[in-house]
């Protein structure tokens, strides 16, 4: 077994469609769009690569493809905290210890070539895109742009030195089929009633819209542990694969006093629509996905971006402005036929976010792990 850098197409071919061999028998994996895939590991596609230098390797056994790696520097992440942290991702592996411990050590060493202090990961490729090794909830469903890891993950990163950075929390609401759970939740919104306007998107500005939506998340989230900011180019290309998906009435915006203080953005379970298109999109599969998320419409849904600024946080008020989102959000949804949502993902620590959820009927369901290991020079 040797592990050797990515370089050729067909490597790169093997380095995406090597989880759907390894997980081809669990139930709770989903093979991811091939389109998308591509897009998030070139550099011409994904704006990240704008701020970050990437590199990707294959463990190799003979001529069959056995696991996978990718180690990153962001020099976005070194201007926010001031560390010299480079972090890995797109980790997966056969059930060895061996090949883990390759996989990293491989990673490791670039990761020291450049300077960098200590490993955290995983993130594929940054905090802002898939995150994170499925530690509980190995049954449950799978849910869009949350990565599913078999059980053995957990134990062969920790054999390799990597302590537990933060837990990523999953949250449940089964709240679209039990419209009765908030109305006793929300007897302080009289407080801020003739101040608080909670709208939806407006199509029609789509782009000044999603701009705002992101601004939002820039200032809410800047205090957060391993915060990364969107971009510019990355608020673009959000906007540009969000907009064939999104629902109007699934993208809040609070407003007090006529000021954005708040928002949300839900998306429609798309690993619902596409678990048996195989990763592709062609000949049919873009009629099928439209079809199902637009008409059919899949029974999940995942609140993936929520965000409330900084001044409102810990306030009575910033409680009543969130419920109140929970609230339009699980109106609309009930009003949309979907039957579930998923809140994630919630650091383990911010404890306001998980009592709001939790009074309002939210149970964590799934928890993701963020490793980090220091390296010695």
């Amino acid at each position: 077994m040797d592990v050797r850098p990515v370089e050729t197409r067909s490597e790169r071919e093997a380095f995406i469609r090597l989880p759907d061999r390894l997980y081809a028998d669990a139930l709770s994996y989903v093979p991811p769009l091939l389109l998308d895939r591509r897009e998030a590991i070139d550099a011409r596609k994904n704006p990240y690569f704008e701020h970050a230098c990437v590199r990707f390797w294959l463990a190799w056994r003979g001529d069959e493809p056995v696991g996978r790696i990718s180690a990153q520097v962001d020099e976005l992440y070194f201007q926010q905290h001031g560390e010299h942290v480079g972090h890995f991702g797109f980790l997966d592996a056969e059930d060895d210890p061996l090949i883990f411990r390759a996989l990293l050590d491989t990673a490791e060493d670039w990761l020291r070539s450049q300077g960098m202090q200590a490993a955290t990961g995983p993130f594929s490729l940054s905090i802002n895109q898939e995150c994170g090794t499925l530690v509980d909830g190995f049954d449950s469903p799978s849910m869009l742009l949350m990565g599913y890891d078999p059980p053995y993950a957990d134990t062969h990163i920790r054999s390799a030195g990597y302590e537990k950075a933060r837990d990523l929390l999953c949250y449940r609401y089964d709240g679209f089929s039990t419209p009765e759970i908030m109305s006793e939740r929300l007897r302080l919104r009289g407080r801020i009633k003739d101040r608080l306007h909670v709208r939806q998107l407006d199509p029609k500005r789509f782009d000044s819209e999603i701009h705002v939506i992101l601004d939002i998340f820039n200032e809410a989230w800047r205090g957060n542990w391993g915060f990364l900011p969107f971009t510019e180019s990355e608020i673009a290309e959000v906007g540009k694969k969000l907009k064939p998906i999104l629902e109007p009435r699934f993208v809040l915006v609070a407003e007090l006093d006529g000021e954005p203080v708040s928002m949300a953005i839900c998306l429609p379970n798309i690993d619902e629509a596409i678990a048996d298109l195989n990763g592709r999109l062609l000949p049919l599969g873009w009629a099928k996905l439209l079809w199902r998320l637009k008409v059919k419409r899949p029974d999940s849904c995942r609140v993936l971006l929520f965000g409330l600024k900084p001044a409102y946080q810990q306030t009575v008020t910033g409680s009543v402005v969130i419920m109140q989102i929970l609230q339009r959000l699980r109106q609309n949804g009930l009003d949309l036929g979907y039957k579930w949502g998923e809140l994630s993902w919630i650091l383990e620590d911010n404890m306001e976010m998980r009592r709001v959820i939790e009074a309002l009927g939210g149970v964590v369901y799934k928890t993701y792990r963020i490793y980090r290991k220091e390296l010695d020079h």
